[in-house]
């Protein structure tokens, strides 16, 4: 053999050799990760794929359907971003009906929604809707309104909650409900007044204040310092109930809850800021949840306009805020016409994935956030939206900005902190009861990774969950 040979024949060998420790580090790492004590009786769907080549990197039963929970945003919000665009912006308008005769308005004054979760929302869009209102009535030359303050929530039928969510969830803030007109969040504050452990909290107040709203309290006090309390009731019924424990002896004591009915406090705040700047109502505040048939044409006399979609997406993705990603799935499934209802937006993502080309199969999809446990999806198609996301989407890096860093910012701030692909993984979580997952991209050494990791019904800590999942995602940079 000549020496060109020979060296060619080594430098082979060598490849070869370092390739096949790479695959065996990583077999053994999936191995490791399947054995880990609390994932022997889990369901587990996982897969790792280089996404220029598609090659796989690592697989565990990938076609397999596994609870998502807060992953299921990204299929949202990717489908949002190409449909809708980056900078599409919900908007709120305020109308009339009728006609001005010596500053009397001989009609309505309509809050027409059209879905923005941004309205006085703590994070972000319009915080002074009111005043803004008020001066476009006063603008008009109105001093008094004949008729109602009728917030017009027409554009999605009157069902704020996926009827897959639990009754665990419902009532309770993170599960507050998304209507065509919603405001703060849709988030109210209860303060509680504690006493000795054991003894029944008091209900102290409520902010902001919702007419004809009450609580029944059955949450007691305890030796805590937490606060381990749920709020049971349905939507639009201004009942709630509270049941668990909060920390005793509290003069004041906070919780969130979901504000039963925005839009109809939103036609109470503007009819309240009216007349206390002096313009008669001789209507009421009401809610209208259809359109009606030969209505009176209407003026618009104010337009309020959320911030653009990417920024709302960027915050569903690292916030993981389910309040924005159940207006933008509704919003989506409008499209279908008006008055929708909850599956509407299932139906039109789930048409737009597929006509992308990806295995829609593997999407069963029954809410916009991924609080309901009947949603269902594989790590392969995952895999697959985040390498056509990569690789054809038309607004790829929007996407890619608005998931959060591992070990840097939001839900995943703490994830592969201080290891070697810490600032290296744009990454989505998703946690619920006994369910763990990720799916997002790893950089590593000029190649990404598309992942997605899900986890089911694990025993023990979440804490060794999350260790033997970090193990896995850094076999991919051995």
């Amino acid at each position: 053999m000549n020496p060109f040979m020979r060296k060619h024949t080594l430098w082979v060998l060598a490849i070869s050799l370092l390739f096949n420790i790479s695959v065996f580090s990583q077999n053994k790492a999936l191995q490791d990760f399947i054995s880990t004590p609390s994932l022997r009786r889990a369901n587990i769907s996982l897969l790792v794929k280089n996404a220029a080549t598609s090659n796989t990197v690592l697989e565990y039963r990938s076609k397999t359907c596994a609870i998502p929970a807060s992953t299921t945003k990204i299929v949202t919000t990717a489908a949002a971003l190409e449909m809708l665009s980056p900078d599409f912006k919900f908007e709120t308008v305020l109308q009339y009906d009728g006609n001005i005769s010596n500053g009397v308005l001989n009609g309505n004054i309509y809050i027409l929604g059209g879905l923005d979760p941004t309205l006085g929302s703590k994070y972000m869009g319009t915080q002074d809707f009111l005043s803004q209102w008020l001066m476009a009535i006063k603008g008009m030359g109105i001093e008094e309104i004949s008729g109602n303050i009728i917030a017009d929530a027409s554009l999605i039928n009157n069902q704020g909650i996926s009827p897959k969510w639990t009754w665990e969830d419902m009532g309770n803030y993170y599960g507050a409900g998304a209507y065509a007109l919603s405001v703060y969040d849709n988030i109210c504050t209860v303060g509680f007044k504690t006493g000795a452990p054991g003894t029944i909290a008091e209900v102290v107040s409520c902010s902001p204040d919702l007419p004809d709203f009450s609580v029944k309290s059955y949450v007691k006090a305890a030796n805590t310092n937490s606060d381990d309390s749920y709020f049971y009731g349905a939507p639009l019924i201004g009942e709630r109930t509270i049941y668990g424990t909060l920390p005793a002896n509290r003069s004041a004591f906070y919780v969130k809850a979901d504000i039963y009915n925005p839009p109809l406090l939103l036609a109470q705040r503007l009819c309240n800021e009216l007349k206390s700047n002096g313009i008669q109502v001789d209507g009421k505040p009401d809610v209208m949840w259809k359109k009606e048939k030969g209505a009176r044409m209407r003026v618009a006399i104010h337009v309020i306009e959320s911030p653009a979609l990417s920024e709302i997406v960027s915050d569903i993705n690292h916030r993981s805020n389910n309040h924005y990603a159940e207006h933008v799935y509704r919003y989506m499934g409008s499209k279908q016409g008006e008055g929708t209802d909850t599956d509407a937006g299932a139906n039109v993502i789930k048409s737009y994935w597929k006509s992308r080309g990806l295995d829609t199969e593997g999407l069963l999809q029954f809410d916009g956030c991924g609080l309901s446990t009947m949603n269902a999806i594989t790590a392969d198609f995952l895999v697959s939206l985040l390498i056509y996301e990569k690789n054809k989407a038309k607004y790829s890096d929007e996407f890619y900005e608005s998931l959060p860093v591992a070990g840097v910012n939001g839900t995943v701030k703490k994830l592969l902190k201080g290891t070697k692909l810490e600032g290296k993984v744009h990454a989505k979580s998703g946690s619920i009861s006994r369910t763990q997952c990720y799916a997002g991209y790893i950089e590593w050494k000029g190649e990404t990774y598309a992942f997605a990791v899900m986890v089911n019904n694990f025993s023990g800590a979440r804490n060794s969950v999350l260790k033997a999942i970090e193990n896995v995602l850094l076999s991919v940079a051995n």
